[in-house]
């Protein structure tokens, strides 16, 4: 049987942090589609040229321990808006997500373009300043001169830039569940989202 969960969210909203919880709480498999934008811009920096860093990705990739550098953040939000990048990484993502046994996918346009028949579609957001400071907090470690303020103008370039491009632009799906993690515990966010599976899944 295939279910799909396509969770969608600005950065640091915390969609990563509830797909991976509901995916172990259901015994879904789990993708965060970012991780193929992030390979894909990884790849960039090394020379590659977009289209055919997308075109060549293997899985292998997705398992680099510098993915998650605000390097390759900025690299990967801009080839995001390649419409060939993403042309290419469509296939995957949709194969991932009608596996037996469930999926949760994670990412910008899950539920808008990616999977738009997904039996649950929750969209994930928060505060830009909220997200900012989560984003702070996780990079201040490896780079004690960064400041609060660089990491709020950087969130708010990057709402702009995913929700603003022509194609697959980061809105919630017509029919998605809105989880606002402004003011919410980790525990309460996923619950909510539990909450809302369990409802729709057969059995």
């Amino acid at each position: 049987m295939s279910f799909t969960v396509a969770i969608d969210g600005p950065a640091a909203a915390g969609k990563g942090t509830v797909s991976k919880a509901v995916a172990a709480h259901f015994g879904f498999a789990h993708l965060d589609t970012g991780l193929l934008y992030r390979a894909v811009g990884r790849k960039v920096l090394q020379g590659v040229d977009a289209i055919t860093a997308a075109k060549t990705l293997m899985a292998e990739e997705l398992q680099a321990p510098d993915l998650r550098t605000q390097a390759v953040a900025e690299a990967a939000s801009k080839v995001a808006v390649i419409p060939q990048v993403r042309a290419a990484l469509v296939a995957f993502q949709r194969d991932f997500a009608r596996r037996e046994g469930g999926a949760v996918l994670d990412g910008r346009d899950i539920g808008t373009v990616i999977c738009p028949e997904a039996e649950v579609k929750l969209f994930v957001t928060a505060s830009a300043e909220c997200r900012a400071e989560r984003r702070f907090a996780e990079l201040k470690q490896s780079d004690p001169e960064l400041s609060l303020a660089t990491v709020l103008s950087d969130v708010r370039a990057r709402d702009a830039r995913d929700s603003e491009r022509s194609e697959a632009p980061l809105k919630p799906a017509g029919d998605a569940v809105m989880i606002d993690t402004t003011t919410l515990t980790i525990e309460e966010a996923v619950a909510q989202a539990t909450a809302v599976i369990a409802a729709k899944r057969p059995g």
